[in-house]
């Protein structure tokens, strides 16, 4: 099959769950081009990107210049290079009556201009995320992509996106697209309140390439360090203000614990102002974004993981949590949040441990319990790890979406 991936940014560090996608469908023997509007802000990316040589895969949306007056400027010029390309979608790209803002910015156009060359139709025409959906569907409609519309949905592009643009943002995209895939039931039903047919929703999970995340028991050695970890993106939805919070009250008893934060964002100032007013940053480290060598490594040697997620005050929430299943993979004991999806991918009690949001006390008591009985640390890790490999290997899941594909292409 051919296969066209349409994303917001290519390679993003944090979004492994694409790129596993990408490169299992290229193991699969299938041919995969990607479409993004921006290269990712950082040079570092994951060995897999270099080894299957996906940056010659992808095409870029023209670059666009924030002034106004610069941008018609160039987009004239754009016009007149590339009228004589296709000269019906390029008009298409400046409809404003039928595309709204995303014509009457020019950002169609400019997003438009690098693939009017492109003939050849694919099978599959894949979006992740729904805004990046529904640029997708605008591409196939003006015809510079063709293919069967598949969108997924992972979560806060149910929750953040809807609440600022409003309920109906996604009503021509559900009017649109062939198919819809879906990280969890959770995020399913919100689709579905915002208008998604019912019945061309399929839940497919983001997973877990399992060679890559060795299993290893965890084990305390008298003494020593008990290392903690949290892998996410310093917003307000990963929480991790109440697990630093959480972690601090245990260390008043717990000397020995350490505690590494991997990741970036916007709160990454607030978060280490609250580290030092804690009287707690000998003890935590504040990582940069990882590639993922050096997140395994980090999974690697610690002994248990811990993602705080809450509701965010714009409605942001997660979708799946695809960390948790990565630490499960590792072995590690989890400490987590009964928010949305999450618990679909956490077995509560037995691979890990699930208590309200923003809750303090209770991510303190369920971490010095764990700390204060080692014991249960390889019994959760071989229960998480089993969970895993049923429910979110990546593998299983390619075959699936493989699958999907195909069951799609069959229904003409």
């Amino acid at each position: 099959m051919r296969i066209a991936f349409v994303l917001g940014i290519f390679p993003a560090l944090s979004e492994t769950f694409i790129l596993n996608q990408i490169t299992g469908l290229i193991d699969r023997g299938h041919e995969v081009d990607i479409y993004a509007g921006h290269p990712s802000p950082t040079s570092k990316v994951h060995s897999d990107v270099i080894k299957y040589g996906l940056l010659k895969r992808t095409c870029y949306k023209t670059q666009m210049p924030k002034n106004r007056l610069l941008r018609l400027l160039k987009a004239v010029g754009l016009i007149l290079v590339n009228l004589h390309k296709n000269p019906i979608a390029l008009l298409h790209s400046l409809n404003v009556f039928k595309y709204g803002k995303q014509a009457a910015s020019l950002n169609l156009l400019y997003s438009t201009i690098p693939l009017l060359s492109r003939k050849k139709p694919y099978d599959i025409i894949h979006c992740h995320f729904g805004a990046v959906g529904i640029l997708g569907a605008y591409f196939r409609e003006i015809g510079v992509l063709r293919g069967k519309l598949i969108t997924t949905f992972h979560g806060g592009d149910v929750n953040v996106v809807t609440a600022v643009e409003g309920t109906d943002f996604y009503k021509s995209l559900f009017a649109k697209c062939d198919l819809y895939t879906i990280n969890s039931t959770f995020t399913a039903g919100k689709a579905i309140a915002l208008g998604c047919p019912r019945d061309k929703i399929v839940k497919l999970p983001v997973g877990v390439n399992l060679a890559k995340y060795c299993f290893k028991e965890r084990r305390a050695t008298i003494g020593g360090a008990i290392r903690i970890l949290t892998v996410a993106r310093l917003v307000e939805k990963k929480g991790i203000e109440f697990s630093v919070r959480a972690v601090a009250k245990a260390m008043k008893d717990y000397p020995n614990l350490e505690y590494n934060i991997v990741g970036d964002g916007p709160l990454r100032e607030s978060i280490e102002m609250l580290i030092g007013q804690l009287g707690i940053s000998n003890k935590v480290n504040l990582h940069d974004w990882c590639n993922q060598e050096e997140i395994r490594n980090l999974y690697s040697e610690a002994h248990i993981f811990v993602l705080a997620s809450v509701t965010a005050a714009n409605g942001d929430k997660e979708g799946q949590g695809l960390v948790l299943q990565e630490a499960q993979a590792s072995g590690l004991p989890i400490i987590s949040t009964l928010h949305n999806g999450i618990p679909e991918g956490v077995l509560n009690g037995r691979s890990g441990f699930l208590v309200p949001e923003r809750d303090v006390e209770a991510l303190a008591e369920k971490l010095v319990y764990l700390i204060r009985h080692p014991e249960i640390w390889p019994e959760m890790g071989r229960a998480g790890r089993a969970f895993v490999e049923e429910h979110y290997d990546i593998n299983k899941l390619n075959n699936r979406l493989v699958e999907i594909y195909r069951e799609l292409l069959l229904d003409l």
